[in-house]
Protein backbone atom coordinates (compact mmCIF):
# COMPACT_ATOMS: atom_id res chain seq x y z
CA UNK A 1 0.00 0.00 0.00
CA UNK A 2 1.39 3.33 -0.75
CA UNK A 3 -0.35 7.03 -0.57
CA UNK A 4 -0.76 8.45 -3.93
CA UNK A 5 1.17 12.11 -3.46
CA UNK A 6 0.57 14.33 -5.74
CA UNK A 7 0.14 17.85 -3.94
CA UNK A 8 -0.87 19.72 -7.04
CA UNK A 9 -3.99 17.94 -7.00
CA UNK A 10 -6.52 19.80 -5.79
CA UNK A 11 -8.33 16.03 -4.47
CA UNK A 12 -5.86 16.16 -1.99
CA UNK A 13 -6.29 19.68 -0.29
CA UNK A 14 -8.42 20.11 2.81
CA UNK A 15 -8.17 16.48 4.17
CA UNK A 16 -8.78 14.66 1.25
CA UNK A 17 -6.07 11.31 1.04
CA UNK A 18 -6.10 8.88 -1.78
CA UNK A 19 -4.48 5.48 -1.55
CA UNK A 20 -3.32 2.72 -4.22
CA UNK A 21 -3.15 -1.18 -3.69
CA UNK A 22 -0.99 -2.18 -6.00
CA UNK A 23 -1.21 -6.34 -7.01
CA UNK A 24 0.10 -7.61 -10.26
CA UNK A 25 -1.36 -5.07 -12.72
CA UNK A 26 -4.08 -4.41 -11.00
CA UNK A 27 -4.60 -1.12 -8.51
CA UNK A 28 -7.30 -0.51 -6.38
CA UNK A 29 -7.94 3.24 -5.62
CA UNK A 30 -9.88 4.25 -2.41
CA UNK A 31 -10.77 7.68 -1.57
CA UNK A 32 -11.20 8.25 2.00
CA UNK A 33 -12.69 11.90 2.64
CA UNK A 34 -11.97 13.50 6.26
CA UNK A 35 -13.88 15.63 8.10
CA UNK A 36 -11.75 18.64 9.99
CA UNK A 37 -12.24 19.90 13.02
CA UNK A 38 -10.51 22.26 15.32
CA UNK A 39 -10.19 21.02 18.90
CA UNK A 40 -8.75 23.15 21.43
CA UNK A 41 -6.92 25.09 18.53
CA UNK A 42 -5.45 21.97 16.78
CA UNK A 43 -6.24 20.58 13.65
CA UNK A 44 -7.78 16.85 13.52
CA UNK A 45 -9.09 15.09 11.00
CA UNK A 46 -12.10 12.07 12.52
CA UNK A 47 -10.91 8.80 11.23
CA UNK A 48 -12.97 5.23 11.61
CA UNK A 49 -11.73 2.42 13.76
CA UNK A 50 -9.12 1.58 11.44
CA UNK A 51 -6.63 4.55 11.74
CA UNK A 52 -3.57 3.35 11.61
CA UNK A 53 -1.23 6.10 13.18
CA UNK A 54 -1.21 9.53 14.65
CA UNK A 55 1.27 12.51 12.84
CA UNK A 56 2.69 15.10 14.76
CA UNK A 57 0.11 17.49 13.93
CA UNK A 58 -2.40 15.14 15.69
CA UNK A 59 -3.81 13.59 12.23
CA UNK A 60 -5.68 10.70 12.34
CA UNK A 61 -4.94 8.97 9.16
CA UNK A 62 -7.84 6.33 8.20
CA UNK A 63 -6.07 2.61 6.92
CA UNK A 64 -6.84 1.00 3.93
CA UNK A 65 -8.82 -1.46 5.21
CA UNK A 66 -11.70 2.02 6.28
CA UNK A 67 -11.23 3.36 2.53
CA UNK A 68 -11.83 -0.02 0.87
CA UNK A 69 -14.77 -0.81 3.40
CA UNK A 70 -15.97 2.99 2.58
CA UNK A 71 -15.72 1.91 -0.94
CA UNK A 72 -17.84 -0.96 -0.55
CA UNK A 73 -20.75 1.28 1.44
CA UNK A 74 -20.50 3.37 -1.42
CA UNK A 75 -21.56 0.25 -3.92
CA UNK A 76 -24.47 -0.45 -2.17
CA UNK A 77 -25.51 2.90 -1.37
CA UNK A 78 -25.25 3.36 -5.44
CA UNK A 79 -27.40 0.09 -5.94
CA UNK A 80 -30.00 1.26 -3.60
CA UNK A 81 -30.19 4.75 -5.37
CA UNK A 82 -30.56 2.84 -9.14
CA UNK A 83 -33.21 0.53 -7.69
CA UNK A 84 -34.92 3.61 -6.32
CA UNK A 85 -35.34 4.56 -9.84
CA UNK A 86 -38.16 2.79 -12.34
CA UNK A 87 -36.02 1.00 -15.08
CA UNK A 88 -38.25 2.58 -17.74
CA UNK A 89 -37.63 6.11 -16.24
CA UNK A 90 -33.94 5.48 -16.19
CA UNK A 91 -34.06 4.48 -19.88
CA UNK A 92 -36.13 7.17 -20.87
CA UNK A 93 -33.77 9.74 -19.33
CA UNK A 94 -30.64 8.09 -21.12
CA UNK A 95 -32.44 7.75 -24.26
CA UNK A 96 -33.34 11.72 -23.60
CA UNK A 97 -29.47 12.44 -22.94
CA UNK A 98 -28.16 10.69 -25.85
CA UNK A 99 -30.61 12.81 -28.25
CA UNK A 100 -29.24 15.61 -26.20
CA UNK A 101 -25.80 15.01 -26.74
CA UNK A 102 -25.30 13.00 -29.76
CA UNK A 103 -28.15 13.85 -32.25
CA UNK A 104 -28.45 17.30 -31.10
CA UNK A 105 -24.93 17.78 -30.54
CA UNK A 106 -25.46 19.98 -26.95
CA UNK A 107 -22.92 19.82 -23.88
CA UNK A 108 -23.39 18.93 -20.02
CA UNK A 109 -23.72 20.45 -17.98
CA UNK A 110 -26.00 22.44 -20.33
CA UNK A 111 -27.19 26.45 -20.38
CA UNK A 112 -30.54 27.68 -20.23
CA UNK A 113 -29.99 29.22 -23.72
CA UNK A 114 -28.88 25.62 -25.08
CA UNK A 115 -32.47 24.12 -23.32
CA UNK A 116 -34.52 26.62 -25.14
CA UNK A 117 -32.44 25.94 -28.37
CA UNK A 118 -32.79 22.66 -28.62
CA UNK A 119 -36.72 22.62 -27.41
CA UNK A 120 -36.98 24.78 -30.11
CA UNK A 121 -35.52 22.60 -32.55
CA UNK A 122 -37.72 20.31 -32.27
CA UNK A 123 -41.09 21.85 -31.31
CA UNK A 124 -43.07 20.81 -34.77
CA UNK A 125 -41.82 17.08 -34.73
CA UNK A 126 -41.88 15.75 -31.31
CA UNK A 127 -45.13 15.89 -29.07
CA UNK A 128 -45.30 18.27 -26.08
CA UNK A 129 -45.31 15.04 -23.53
CA UNK A 130 -41.95 14.08 -25.15
CA UNK A 131 -40.40 17.42 -25.04
CA UNK A 132 -41.94 17.53 -21.36
CA UNK A 133 -40.04 14.16 -20.86
CA UNK A 134 -36.66 15.64 -22.60
CA UNK A 135 -36.91 18.64 -19.97
CA UNK A 136 -37.15 16.23 -17.08
CA UNK A 137 -34.24 13.66 -17.92
CA UNK A 138 -32.03 17.36 -18.37
CA UNK A 139 -33.42 18.36 -15.06
CA UNK A 140 -32.53 15.09 -13.31
CA UNK A 141 -28.73 14.56 -14.79
CA UNK A 142 -28.32 18.56 -13.60
CA UNK A 143 -29.44 17.97 -10.34
CA UNK A 144 -27.85 14.32 -9.60
CA UNK A 145 -25.04 16.25 -10.42
CA UNK A 146 -25.11 19.42 -8.11
CA UNK A 147 -25.75 21.88 -11.29
CA UNK A 148 -28.23 24.53 -11.14
CA UNK A 149 -31.22 23.02 -13.65
CA UNK A 150 -30.97 25.01 -16.47
CA UNK A 151 -35.00 24.35 -17.45
CA UNK A 152 -36.75 25.86 -14.44
CA UNK A 153 -35.89 29.26 -16.03
CA UNK A 154 -38.94 31.42 -16.49
CA UNK A 155 -37.85 30.99 -20.81
CA UNK A 156 -38.82 27.57 -20.56
CA UNK A 157 -41.92 27.50 -19.44
CA UNK A 158 -42.92 30.33 -21.94
CA UNK A 159 -41.32 28.36 -24.69
CA UNK A 160 -43.61 25.21 -23.81
CA UNK A 161 -46.57 27.33 -23.82
CA UNK A 162 -46.00 28.60 -27.03
CA UNK A 163 -45.33 25.31 -27.98
CA UNK A 164 -49.14 24.24 -27.05
CA UNK A 165 -50.55 27.49 -29.06
CA UNK A 166 -48.44 27.08 -32.42
CA UNK A 167 -48.78 23.08 -32.36
CA UNK A 168 -51.76 21.90 -30.43
CA UNK A 169 -52.30 18.12 -30.45
CA UNK A 170 -55.19 15.81 -28.96
CA UNK A 171 -53.56 13.99 -26.79
CA UNK A 172 -54.45 9.94 -27.71
CA UNK A 173 -56.00 7.61 -25.09
CA UNK A 174 -56.64 4.02 -25.76
CA UNK A 175 -60.33 3.31 -26.48
CA UNK A 176 -61.86 1.89 -23.19
CA UNK A 177 -62.74 -2.12 -23.73
CA UNK A 178 -66.74 -2.10 -22.91
CA UNK A 179 -68.13 -4.67 -20.89
CA UNK A 180 -70.01 -6.04 -23.82
CA UNK A 181 -66.93 -6.60 -26.07
CA UNK A 182 -65.49 -7.94 -22.75
CA UNK A 183 -68.70 -10.66 -22.61
CA UNK A 184 -68.06 -11.68 -26.59
CA UNK A 185 -64.52 -11.90 -26.17
CA UNK A 186 -64.88 -14.35 -23.32
CA UNK A 187 -67.31 -16.31 -24.64
CA UNK A 188 -65.57 -16.74 -27.91
CA UNK A 189 -62.20 -18.06 -26.01
CA UNK A 190 -64.74 -20.27 -23.62
CA UNK A 191 -65.69 -21.77 -26.76
CA UNK A 192 -62.21 -22.16 -28.14
CA UNK A 193 -61.13 -23.74 -25.03
CA UNK A 194 -63.82 -26.27 -25.18
CA UNK A 195 -63.00 -27.04 -28.68
CA UNK A 196 -59.22 -27.40 -28.26
CA UNK A 197 -60.50 -29.88 -24.84
CA UNK A 198 -62.40 -32.10 -27.02
CA UNK A 199 -59.42 -32.70 -29.81
CA UNK A 200 -56.65 -32.75 -27.23
CA UNK A 201 -55.24 -29.30 -28.80
CA UNK A 202 -53.38 -28.42 -25.65
CA UNK A 203 -51.77 -25.39 -27.05
CA UNK A 204 -55.29 -24.24 -27.80
CA UNK A 205 -56.42 -24.89 -24.01
CA UNK A 206 -53.34 -23.30 -22.73
CA UNK A 207 -53.38 -19.97 -24.86
CA UNK A 208 -57.64 -19.66 -24.51
CA UNK A 209 -57.51 -20.08 -20.99
CA UNK A 210 -54.51 -17.59 -20.39
CA UNK A 211 -56.42 -15.38 -22.48
CA UNK A 212 -59.32 -15.29 -20.40
CA UNK A 213 -57.68 -14.84 -16.62
CA UNK A 214 -55.68 -11.83 -18.43
CA UNK A 215 -58.74 -10.18 -19.84
CA UNK A 216 -60.66 -10.99 -16.60
CA UNK A 217 -58.46 -9.80 -14.22
CA UNK A 218 -56.93 -6.15 -16.11
CA UNK A 219 -60.32 -5.48 -16.53
CA UNK A 220 -61.94 -6.10 -13.03
CA UNK A 221 -58.84 -5.13 -11.45
CA UNK A 222 -58.19 -2.16 -13.78
CA UNK A 223 -54.11 -2.84 -13.71
CA UNK A 224 -51.73 -1.60 -16.24
CA UNK A 225 -50.00 -3.84 -18.45
CA UNK A 226 -46.78 -3.66 -16.54
CA UNK A 227 -48.39 -4.52 -13.55
CA UNK A 228 -50.04 -7.89 -15.43
CA UNK A 229 -47.00 -8.65 -16.34
CA UNK A 230 -45.70 -8.78 -12.61
CA UNK A 231 -48.05 -11.08 -10.74
CA UNK A 232 -46.48 -13.92 -9.08
CA UNK A 233 -48.11 -17.11 -8.13
CA UNK A 234 -46.68 -16.08 -4.49
CA UNK A 235 -48.10 -13.42 -4.43
CA UNK A 236 -51.98 -14.05 -4.92
CA UNK A 237 -54.25 -15.83 -3.39
CA UNK A 238 -57.49 -16.78 -4.88
CA UNK A 239 -60.51 -19.12 -3.35
CA UNK A 240 -63.44 -19.86 -5.73
CA UNK A 241 -66.46 -18.74 -4.81
CA UNK A 242 -64.98 -16.25 -2.22
CA UNK A 243 -62.22 -13.48 -4.55
CA UNK A 244 -58.82 -13.02 -5.31
CA UNK A 245 -55.87 -11.16 -3.86
CA UNK A 246 -52.76 -9.99 -5.54
CA UNK A 247 -49.88 -8.36 -3.88
CA UNK A 248 -47.55 -5.88 -5.71
CA UNK A 249 -44.41 -4.75 -4.67
CA UNK A 250 -44.39 -1.32 -6.05
CA UNK A 251 -46.53 0.16 -8.90
CA UNK A 252 -46.33 3.41 -10.79
CA UNK A 253 -48.41 5.12 -8.58
CA UNK A 254 -46.56 3.90 -5.47
CA UNK A 255 -43.65 6.37 -5.53
CA UNK A 256 -42.46 5.17 -2.34
CA UNK A 257 -42.72 1.09 -3.09
CA UNK A 258 -44.16 0.63 -0.01
CA UNK A 259 -46.38 -2.12 -1.72
CA UNK A 260 -50.40 -2.82 -1.79
CA UNK A 261 -52.88 -5.33 -1.72
CA UNK A 262 -55.77 -5.52 -4.26
CA UNK A 263 -58.36 -7.71 -3.76
CA UNK A 264 -61.88 -8.16 -6.35
CA UNK A 265 -64.40 -10.88 -5.23
CA UNK A 266 -65.96 -13.77 -6.70
CA UNK A 267 -68.19 -12.98 -9.79
CA UNK A 268 -71.61 -14.41 -11.04
CA UNK A 269 -70.19 -13.96 -14.82
CA UNK A 270 -66.80 -13.07 -16.19
CA UNK A 271 -64.95 -13.96 -12.90
CA UNK A 272 -61.47 -13.21 -12.47
CA UNK A 273 -61.42 -15.87 -9.89
CA UNK A 274 -62.76 -18.52 -12.19
CA UNK A 275 -60.40 -17.82 -14.85
CA UNK A 276 -57.33 -17.30 -12.70
CA UNK A 277 -57.75 -20.57 -10.58
CA UNK A 278 -58.22 -22.82 -14.23
CA UNK A 279 -55.21 -21.41 -15.66
CA UNK A 280 -52.74 -21.98 -13.21
CA UNK A 281 -54.42 -25.52 -12.61
CA UNK A 282 -54.09 -26.50 -16.94
CA UNK A 283 -50.87 -24.84 -17.06
CA UNK A 284 -49.80 -26.36 -13.99
CA UNK A 285 -47.98 -23.15 -12.47
CA UNK A 286 -46.78 -23.72 -8.48
CA UNK A 287 -44.72 -20.61 -8.45
CA UNK A 288 -43.45 -17.61 -10.41
CA UNK A 289 -45.56 -15.49 -12.96
CA UNK A 290 -48.56 -15.74 -13.51
CA UNK A 291 -48.98 -14.91 -17.01
CA UNK A 292 -46.24 -16.45 -19.53
CA UNK A 293 -45.73 -16.96 -22.73
CA UNK A 294 -46.96 -20.46 -24.85
CA UNK A 295 -45.35 -21.66 -27.68
CA UNK A 296 -47.32 -23.91 -30.63
CA UNK A 297 -46.57 -27.27 -28.77
CA UNK A 298 -48.20 -26.08 -25.86
CA UNK A 299 -44.79 -25.57 -23.71
CA UNK A 300 -45.45 -23.03 -21.04
CA UNK A 301 -42.62 -20.74 -20.55
CA UNK A 302 -40.62 -20.11 -16.83
CA UNK A 303 -40.30 -15.99 -17.46
CA UNK A 304 -43.75 -13.87 -17.04
CA UNK A 305 -44.91 -12.08 -20.40
CA UNK A 306 -42.87 -8.90 -21.27
CA UNK A 307 -45.42 -5.73 -20.28
CA UNK A 308 -44.94 -4.82 -24.10
CA UNK A 309 -46.40 -7.81 -25.66
CA UNK A 310 -49.35 -7.50 -24.44
CA UNK A 311 -50.41 -5.12 -26.84
CA UNK A 312 -50.37 -7.13 -29.31
CA UNK A 313 -51.45 -10.52 -27.98
CA UNK A 314 -54.74 -8.40 -26.58
CA UNK A 315 -55.62 -7.31 -30.27
CA UNK A 316 -54.45 -10.73 -31.54
CA UNK A 317 -57.03 -11.88 -29.00
CA UNK A 318 -59.82 -9.84 -29.96
CA UNK A 319 -59.29 -10.45 -33.67
CA UNK A 320 -59.60 -13.90 -32.89
CA UNK A 321 -63.16 -13.28 -31.30
CA UNK A 322 -64.16 -11.21 -34.41
CA UNK A 323 -63.58 -7.42 -32.75
CA UNK A 324 -62.44 -4.34 -33.64
CA UNK A 325 -58.69 -4.69 -32.02
CA UNK A 326 -57.07 -1.66 -33.62
CA UNK A 327 -57.92 0.75 -31.32
CA UNK A 328 -56.83 -0.83 -28.26
CA UNK A 329 -54.43 -1.33 -26.06
CA UNK A 330 -53.18 -2.89 -23.04
CA UNK A 331 -55.00 0.49 -20.91
CA UNK A 332 -58.12 -0.32 -22.85
CA UNK A 333 -58.95 -2.81 -19.87
CA UNK A 334 -58.13 0.09 -17.79
CA UNK A 335 -60.14 2.67 -19.01
CA UNK A 336 -63.19 -0.08 -19.92
CA UNK A 337 -63.37 -1.04 -16.00
CA UNK A 338 -62.75 2.53 -15.03
CA UNK A 339 -66.00 4.07 -17.86
CA UNK A 340 -67.90 1.14 -16.20
CA UNK A 341 -67.43 1.77 -12.76
CA UNK A 342 -68.10 5.29 -13.19
CA UNK A 343 -71.64 4.03 -15.20
CA UNK A 344 -72.40 2.17 -12.50
CA UNK A 345 -72.66 4.49 -9.69
CA UNK A 346 -69.17 4.25 -8.42
CA UNK A 347 -68.37 7.64 -7.01
CA UNK A 348 -64.50 8.91 -7.95
CA UNK A 349 -63.29 8.54 -4.49
CA UNK A 350 -64.16 4.77 -4.53
CA UNK A 351 -62.80 4.66 -7.84
CA UNK A 352 -59.65 5.90 -7.22
CA UNK A 353 -59.15 3.70 -4.00
CA UNK A 354 -60.20 0.49 -5.70
CA UNK A 355 -57.79 1.28 -8.38
CA UNK A 356 -55.09 2.96 -6.81
CA UNK A 357 -55.24 6.26 -8.32
CA UNK A 358 -53.74 8.82 -6.06
CA UNK A 359 -54.45 12.02 -8.78
CA UNK A 360 -57.92 13.00 -9.44
CA UNK A 361 -56.62 14.29 -13.14
CA UNK A 362 -55.21 11.12 -13.69
CA UNK A 363 -58.24 9.05 -12.54
CA UNK A 364 -60.53 11.35 -14.58
CA UNK A 365 -58.40 10.87 -17.63
CA UNK A 366 -59.76 7.54 -17.62
CA UNK A 367 -63.49 7.67 -17.33
CA UNK A 368 -65.70 8.36 -19.86
CA UNK A 369 -68.09 10.97 -18.94
CA UNK A 370 -71.71 9.55 -19.36
CA UNK A 371 -73.64 11.17 -21.72
CA UNK A 372 -77.33 10.66 -22.00
CA UNK A 373 -79.39 10.48 -24.55
CA UNK A 374 -82.09 8.12 -24.07
CA UNK A 375 -83.65 5.80 -26.33
CA UNK A 376 -81.93 7.48 -29.34
CA UNK A 377 -78.25 6.63 -28.42
CA UNK A 378 -77.07 3.65 -30.39
CA UNK A 379 -73.56 2.23 -30.02
CA UNK A 380 -71.29 2.12 -33.54
CA UNK A 381 -72.35 -1.52 -33.75
CA UNK A 382 -76.28 -0.72 -34.45
CA UNK A 383 -76.77 -2.09 -30.70
CA UNK A 384 -78.48 0.53 -28.55
CA UNK A 385 -76.40 1.77 -25.53
CA UNK A 386 -77.51 1.39 -21.95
Amino acid sequence: MRPVDDPANPAHAGGNFQFQLVDGNQALHAQHVFSLVSTHGHDRRSAGPGALAKTEKGTLLAGIGVAIGEAGWMDKADKYLAASVRQNTTKSYAAALHHFEVVWGGFLPATSEAVVRYIAEYADQLAISTLKQRLAALANWHQSHGFPDPTKVPRVRQLLKGIRVLHPVQQKQAAPLPLLQLEKAVGHLQAEAKQARSIGDLHGRLKAARDIALLTIGFWRGFRGDELARLTVENTHAERGVGIRFYLAHSKGDRQHVGREYRTPSLTKLCPVEAYLDWIEVAGIAHGPVFRAIDRWGNVSERALAAHSLIPLLRGTLERCGLPSRLYSAHSMRRGFATWAASSGWDIKTLMEYVGWQDLKSALRYVEPAQQFGGLARSLDGQRLT
